[in-house]
């Protein structure tokens, strides 16, 4: 007994040493954010091969029959990664994957855990948003992350599809999936337990960095579906980037910026200003987010764009 009682402590450092080794090495954050459920925080920039296009936050809940992942990674690669981290903190296999939405990291690592026996789900528009640009994406992240990680992905798309609402329950936790629109993306969803008063939002929510209005995205139904979103009152929530934090932060840094950036750019559209000239309109106020200089100036030109035909 002497001699096992000392190596306990030692056991202990050398496994809180090598998972903090495993979180670097993978370029993830795990964060609990109650008990059994936590945020799986990537970084905050671009895609790059060090992260393997897993540059947001995705979701893990443990239950006694399985867990559920939310949000597969950006690559097979990725999606490798994810489950060694997953595997840190349970043994259960992941039983259940949702896609938030279309964008790359929210699904192409769906083959690395239909192989493990996952069933996967996701919003009938989600699905078609993902098929549309599968192409695209994968050329970008060969680019971006590297040809290899692209030859060993294969888009696989969701078992089971819903239109507006699919609610599930495994080991006695209570699973609610909604789509209410398009926000940043057309099939963009959000997962809400309602037991535990946890949302996870997908794309709907950025915090800490600033989001992307792209071509896929409509801005003035992403205001209304983080509105009915915000409905729910979440005690806790797990944004599509950034850390998980709750829901005043998310309206500070995702609503409250798109409502002032459409506010602006009407305002710069009644002066007479022109789409070459989007440059000019002030987002000084939201410098403090992460990518502003990369993406201010192309998200007025989306929006305004987008107002031109609204």
């Amino acid at each position: 007994m002497s001699t096992y009682k000392p190596l306990a402590p030692l056991l202990a450092a050398i496994l809180i040493l090598s998972a903090g080794q495993l979180q670097a090495d993978q370029k993830l954050e795990l964060q609990q954010v109650t008990e059994d459920v936590y945020a799986i925080v990537g970084e905050l920039g671009n895609r790059t091969p060090d992260n393997l296009g897993n540059n947001a936050t995705f979701g893990l809940v443990v239950t006694e029959e399985g867990a559920v992942l939310i949000d597969s990674g950006g690559t097979h690669p990725g999606a490798r990664e994810i489950d060694r981290l997953i595997k840190t903190v349970t043994a259960q296999p992941v039983v259940w994957v949702i896609n938030t939405g279309g964008q790359d990291h929210r699904w192409l690592g769906n083959g690395y855990f239909k192989n493990q026996g996952a069933q996967i789900i996701a919003s009938e528009a989600a699905v078609s948003d993902q098929k549309a640009r599968t192409q695209d994406q994968l050329i970008l992240l060969g680019n971006l992350v590297g040809e290899q990680a692209v030859i060993e992905t294969d888009p696989v798309y969701a078992d089971k599809t819903f239109t507006d609402y699919f609610e599930f329950e495994i080991g006695g936790i209570v699973f609610e999936l909604h789509h209410s629109g398009q926000a940043h993306t057309p099939g963009d969803s959000y997962v809400w337990l309602p037991q535990t008063q946890v949302m996870f939002t997908g794309d709907i929510v950025y915090v800490e960095r600033m989001l992307g209005v792209g071509s896929q995205s409509n801005s003035k139904s992403w205001l209304k579906v983080f509105q009915t979103m915000a409905t729910h009152k979440p005690r806790h929530l797990v944004p599509g980037h950034g850390q998980a934090t709750d829901l005043s932060q998310a309206k500070t840094d995702t609503y409250d910026y798109l409502l002032f950036l459409r506010e602006s750019v009407s305002d710069f559209i009644e002066s007479g200003g022109d789409i070459s000239e989007t440059g000019n309109v002030d987002q000084a106020k939201f410098s403090y987010l992460l990518n502003f200089q990369e993406l201010a100036g192309r998200n007025a030109q989306q929006v305004f764009t987008e107002m031109e035909w609204e």
